[in-house]
């Protein structure tokens, strides 16, 4: 099985704030299913833009950066058989965020 991250951007959830129940309850429907598939790895959204830089040295810098263009406003991780299985669960999930969600590998565990 590979893993997968499935994201969306922060700001990509553009419906009316009222419509906010209904569309929490959609995507927590869609991790229900992908936990008793038992693909669901982990997941979750983000706090708007919080994150600091550790650079190598350890000096550590706060955002945010204005220069970024997209900043990721949630994820989720599966592990699936094939790259079709996670687009199948990103459109799913898609369509309970009601955005556009972005799907890609991840690398494998060199120490596995």
């Amino acid at each position: 099985m590979t893993r997968y991250l499935i994201s969306f951007d922060d700001g990509a959830m553009t419906f009316p704030e009222e419509e906010l129940p209904e569309v929490s309850e959609a995507s927590h429907e869609v991790v229900r299913k992908a936990q008793a598939a038992g693909v669901w790895v982990f997941g979750g959204g983000l706090e708007r833009q919080q994150a600091s830089v550790v650079a190598t040295d350890g000096t550590v810098t706060d955002g945010p950066y204005p220069e970024t263009k997209a900043v990721l406003g949630g994820f989720s991780i599966i592990d699936v058989p094939s790259r079709e299985d996670a687009l199948e669960w990103a459109a799913e999930l898609a369509a309970g965020c009601r955005c556009a969600q972005e799907v890609r590998e991840i690398m494998p565990d060199p120490t596995v």
